[in-house]
């Protein structure tokens, strides 16, 4: 399916803030995290089909043509680039400053030689990376553009718009926000403060930057591809109900959606690769975690705190076994997700110099990956992405192509926001095993239909 479906870029275009960058906000000032953040692109996909009935303005943006609706959406952009302004420049000066000289976004409008119901019948993980504007894995997030749009059109009249937001100044939380103030001025209910959910930015001031000379910079945190499947793993909401009453104990009596689900991954994907007899070491899972919501400081985090504000823990499943008990894993990431707020909550200021000597110390230990399994994880759920309505309807799905490194997992709501998709990449041979494992089958659908879901 994939060679079939062609994609024609018919347009490229820079889009500017509609009002220019004052010049005292020009200079943007990366925070400790950002810093540290990999040179990526965190993508998003929205899915419009033309049928859409649930906008809040259905008669007046319904009425609209492909090049009313394309126009509608870069006027709109302009206006909110400029309460995004940083999207808008470009990273200089040693990777640590942003200069906000309204250079402007990348748009780009491509033509799909296909239906949308195609591609929600069978999503295709390679196939979506195709209506981004730019690889994942691409090094222009940190020299070059910041923001790209690319509104792929269908042949039915559907729409699908693929944002790829730098991460080195943006997390999934800053693009969930960018989205849904685009959303609302496209809506023209207001420009408002009162109304946009507008980002603060000031990171800095909390995970103060280390000022590296030219001679000491870090290294940067590129991403190397790997050869990896891409699958898509989709758990009904009734389905995590009986998992979460399962993996319930006196150490964890209630366990969240997102621990549920990621300590059954966990244990099936351990399992399967310790049954091919060549993964008989520990298996590590590597939890990113949102600090705006978790973290009690004085004063609190803001949650529209714009850049990485993103933390993380890892767990270990030393056992030897080839059998996992479940409930043991959903404790350790319990106590993980404690240990985080506990470590974080006890510094009223971040110690950047501290956080960069234990990277370094983690950079210089021996490495020993040959015999070991390690697991990255970072959750979307309760990111309102499917709030996004242009004017035209909410999108019938939220989705996201995963990056191409093995035993990388990110976790999404379905439609329903209380269902969980789960986007996992890994090597051929475990993506096998790990779909032969019994008790992964029993709770998720291997790549279902959208439409029926």
């Amino acid at each position: 399916m994939a060679t079939e479906i062609k994609v024609e870029i018919i347009e490229r275009q820079t889009i500017k803030p509609s009002t220019s960058t004052p010049h005292h906000l020009r200079s943007y000032k990366l925070s400790f995290l950002d810093q540290m953040a990999f040179v990526i692109y965190t993508p998003l996909l929205l899915f419009y089909p033309i049928t859409s009935t649930t906008s809040n303005v259905s008669t007046r943006h319904h009425a609209m043509s492909i090049d009313e609706r394309c126009r509608h959406l870069i006027e709109s952009l302009a206006k909110t680039l400029t309460h995004f302004y940083p999207l808008a420049g470009r990273i200089v000066k040693g990777n640590s400053i942003v200069e906000c000289n309204d250079d402007g976004a990348a748009f780009i409008k491509a033509r799909i030689s296909c239906c949308l119901s195609d591609i929600l019948e069978n999503p295709d993980g390679q196939i979506l990376k195709r209506f981004l504007p730019i690889e994942i894995e691409s090094k222009e997030a940190g020299t070059g553009w910041l923001l790209l749009v690319q509104v792929n059109l269908f042949e039915c009249g559907g729409m699908a718009i693929g944002l790829s937001i730098s991460h080195r100044i943006a997390d999934a939380s800053t693009l969930c926000t960018f989205i849904n103030c685009w959303a609302t001025i496209a809506l023209g209910s207001s420009d408002s403060d009162q109304v946009l959910n507008l980002p603060e930015f000031g990171a800095a001031s909390v995970f103060k930057p280390i000022e590296f000379s030219s001679s000491s910079q870090p290294p940067a945190r590129e991403v190397i591809k790997e050869k990896c499947i891409i699958q898509r793993y989709v758990f009904d909401a009734s389905k995590i109900s009986t998992l979460q009453s399962e993996v319930a104990s006196s150490f964890v009596a209630k366990p969240t959606r997102v621990e549920a689900v990621s300590a059954l991954i966990w244990k099936c994907a351990t399992e399967a690769s310790r049954s091919n007899l060549r993964k008989q070491g520990p298996s590590f899972f590597r939890q990113d975690v949102n600090l705006r919501k978790r973290v009690v400081v004085v004063p609190p985090l803001p949650e529209n705190l714009a850049g990485n504000v993103v933390g993380s823990f890892t767990s270990k499943a030393d056992e030897e076994s080839s059998v996992i008990n479940l409930k043991d894993l959903v404790a350790k990431l319990r106590e993980g997700i404690e240990g985080l707020k506990e470590k974080y909550a006890a510094k009223l200021v971040f110690d950047s110099d501290e956080a960069w000597q234990e990277i370094k110390d983690e950079q210089n230990k021996p490495k020993t990956r040959d015999n070991m399994e390690i697991y990255s994880c970072t959750s979307w759920c309760r990111f309102p992405f499917y709030e996004a309505d242009f004017g035209w309807g909410r999108p019938s799905w939220a989705s996201v192509a995963s990056i191409a490194i093995k035993n990388i997992i990110v976790l999404m709501d379905k439609r329903d926001c209380s269902g969980i998709e789960a986007w996992v990449t890994m090597s051929e041979e475990s993506k096998a095993l790990f779909e032969s494992k019994v008790e992964l089958l029993g709770y998720a659908f291997v790549n279902p239909s959208v439409i029926d879901t």
